[in-house]
């Protein structure tokens, strides 16, 4: 639970927050300042929750991704050179440039399994793209996610990058303690544990029994 403030320590806390960040949260719920701060104590204790969960989501599909790079280019993927001359190279204004991303990771970190530590989330999303469908995704992804569904490897495809890109959005907004309380918070834990599941039913299982999203969201002032 968040605790009480006195009117006197709810002035201090939004003052300690900056004006313009509180205003979101006394907006919400009409101008009560003391509302809003529990609000906002509220917000930051389920973004919290809520990276649990991600952590795992993140993790598993990325590993199932980089299981795929290494059956493909070998265990070496990173240096691999067409596995790097597959991946856009768009220039400036362009946009998030995988290549170039690989490139400076791989630099720098010594082993594949730095690398994989290092690639930022984005780069994992643009592996689900259409332009890697024929070498990775139709021949691979079944098994890349073995507790998905049955469809096509499209479908599983363009499932899998919505469900990383609605996860990426959420996640700079927790990076940035932004507020997501107008978020279906529910949904977004679902498609977290989703996520999992498509790779393994036991993780998706600790993860449940582990997280704390749902009694936080259910605790909302």
């Amino acid at each position: 639970m968040v605790p009480a403030a006195s009117p006197i320590d709810d002035t201090a806390i939004s003052a300690a927050l900056s004006g313009p960040r509180a205003s979101t949260y006394v907006a919400a719920v009409g101008g009560d300042l003391a509302r809003a701060m529990t609000l906002y104590g509220w917000n930051a204790r389920v973004s919290a929750a809520l990276m649990l969960p991600s952590h795992f989501s993140e993790v598993t599909t990325r590993n199932a991704a980089a299981d795929v790079l290494e059956q493909v280019y070998g265990p070496r993927w990173p240096w691999n050179s067409t596995f790097f001359g597959s991946l856009p190279n768009p220039g400036p204004g362009g946009g998030f440039n995988p290549r170039r991303e690989l490139s400076h990771v791989r630099n720098v970190q010594p082993t594949t399994g730095k690398v994989i530590a290092e690639l930022k989330f984005v780069f994992w999303q643009k592996l689900f793209t259409g332009r890697h469908d024929v070498r990775l995704r139709q021949p691979h992804i079944a098994a890349a996610f073995p507790q998905a569904p049955t469809m096509s490897a499209d479908a599983l495809r363009n499932r899998i990058y919505g469900d990383l890109e609605t996860l990426r959005r959420l996640r700079n907004r927790l990076a940035h303690h932004e507020p997501i309380f107008t978020r279906n918070l529910g949904d977004d834990l679902n498609r977290m544990l989703d996520l999992i599941g498509l790779r393994s039913a036991p993780a998706t299982r600790w993860v449940k029994a582990m997280e704390d999203v749902t009694s936080v969201i259910a605790e909302r002032p």
